[in-house]
């Protein structure tokens, strides 16, 4: 059988990269074609993305993929963020990061004038202060003129493919963090956008992963799971159907894989999300703070001339004492970029704890807490389904902290699975080969990546102490945040 390559494009919150994936009908292979990073830019008191400059990058990285000869090309990339057009088609405006202070508010005044039931009923997604909904929201609010001479939404990777392919559409798996589409139903939750204010008119249609939309300079363009996480999920080396995943980067995503979403009052309660997934499938899950805390910490002492790679972060932190002071990663005082090691040290001083003394007592604090908070999630998670979990899949940039790994094993008592670490551009080249015919579906080509040989297996340990620990923690989550 001939080989065939396919381009992922894989944008995440801290850096891109096209990825060549090739398949000799036995075996996936990856190379890096070329990597960037992924810029925030203040402006005027907003933060942006560069989005120019990712497009930019995407064409040299395209560029250098010319002698392979790829098959096809599709764009995974982070969600909830947007780009608006006019009706030349033309970007209106910068693209403006969800950690920006804009939807400050916005989910309190949605909740009071819409109401909560009505926006859980429609989309079945979890409240977030980041989701597009408070996005659009703070737009309307300010009589923003690009709302008003707006004349196509789409998602960031959305943007990337209309560029790439002249098509505007949203792909499911990405219109789905929105909070503006019903996952049921597969469309735009036109009542509740009436309700809000919201344009209708301006939402494309909503197509399916592994959609050929046209092409780039010869090149065909399918949708992936155009969110970076149901990439992800469908990267997922499970052998046993009984799977949870940790999506692990910037953000902490745990879930399970269902085959319908699940949108009853105890999911709202729990405050659970139905993200669509590739092939029919609904991602089950909440969403946690993630390494965003550490990579603030590592900023905070890079500018202090203290340089440390992510491996030296690990081992400081293996060599701090276990379970000390814990913090809530989740807290919204963490989500806007700043000053973490003082805000970590506010924390513990309003909930009784003592600070951390030293940068691995840092980092092991950051890790201890997300594992704690994987076992908060799943607990939620399970309850809600009815579904236990026999073995974890983490999945990403995150699933190479081995230190990590072991304690989110130790920490929810569930065996950890770890790898792959590209799992979002995997995930993100099956599409498209299945689409190509080279894979038959995603059962097969699971069973491909269940043995693949740099999978590592962790098992759990200390459980009574763990658990000791999540009663600790478990008091954390009810503090009134500042």
């Amino acid at each position: 059988m001939a080989s065939k390559t396919v381009l992922a494009v894989d944008l995440g919150a801290e850096s891109g990269r096209v990825m060549a994936v090739q398949f000799n009908g036995r075996t996936l292979h990856l190379t890096p074609l070329h990597r960037f990073p992924n810029r925030t830019i203040p402006q005027g008191g907003a933060l942006y993305w560069s989005v120019l400059d990712i497009w930019r990058e995407i064409q040299l990285g395209i560029e250098k993929a010319r002698p392979l000869h790829p098959a096809s090309v599709g764009v995974d990339a982070w969600g909830v963020d947007f780009g608006l057009l006019d009706r030349q088609g033309n970007l209106i405006g910068n693209v403006v990061q969800y950690r920006d202070g804009r939807t400050q508010g916005m989910m309190e005044y949605a909740l009071a004038h819409i109401g909560r039931e009505m926006i859980y009923s429609q989309t079945g997604i979890q409240f977030a202060r980041v989701n597009t909904l408070y996005q659009l929201l703070s737009m309307v609010q300010s009589q923003s003129p690009q709302l008003e001479i707006a004349h196509t939404f789409l998602t960031v990777p959305d943007l990337i493919h209309y560029w790439l392919s002249g098509t505007a559409v949203c792909e499911f798996t990405i219109a789905t963090t929105t909070q503006l589409l019903n996952p049921r139903t597969q469309a735009w939750a036109t009542n509740l956008m009436a309700v809000a204010s919201i344009p209708p008119h301006i939402f494309p249609a909503v197509v399916p992963p592994g959609t050929e939309l046209g092409q780039y300079q010869g090149i065909p363009v399918i949708t992936p799971g155009s969110h970076d996480t149901a990439s992800a999920v469908a990267a997922v080396p499970a052998a046993n159907p009984q799977f949870a995943y940790i999506s692990s980067g910037t953000w902490s995503l745990v879930g399970l894989e269902l085959k319908q979403p699940i949108i009853t009052e105890a999911a709202l309660q729990a405050n659970v999300t139905n993200e669509g997934g590739v092939y029919g499938s609904i991602r089950l899950l909440k969403n946690v703070m993630g390494l965003w805390l550490v990579q603030q910490c590592r900023d905070s002492w890079a500018k202090t001339g203290n340089l440390y790679t992510y491996d030296d972060l690990e081992a400081l932190a293996a060599a701090a004492p276990p379970l000390g002071s814990l913090v809530n990663p989740d807290d919204p005082v963490f989500l806007p970029p700043g000053d973490h090691l003082t805000l970590i040290r506010h924390f513990c001083q309003q909930t009784k704890q003592p600070e951390p003394p030293s940068v691995g007592a840092v980092v092991r604090c950051i890790f201890e807490s997300l594992a704690l908070a994987y076992r908060d999630a799943l607990t939620k998670l399970t309850a809600v389904s009815g579904r236990q979990p026999q073995v974890i899949h983490i999945v990403g940039g995150g699933s190479k902290n081995a230190l990590l790994n072991q304690m989110t094993a130790n920490a929810t008592g569930i065996p950890v699975i770890a790898g792959p670490v590209e799992a979002s551009a995997i995930g993100n080249a099956i599409v498209q080969l299945i689409t190509l015919g080279e894979l038959r579906d995603l059962a097969e080509a699971r069973q491909l990546l269940a043995e693949m040989p740099d999978l590592q297996r962790y098992e759990p340990q200390d459980t009574a102490v763990w658990s000791e620990a999540h009663h600790r923690y478990q008091k954390l989550l009810t503090r009134i945040p500042y």
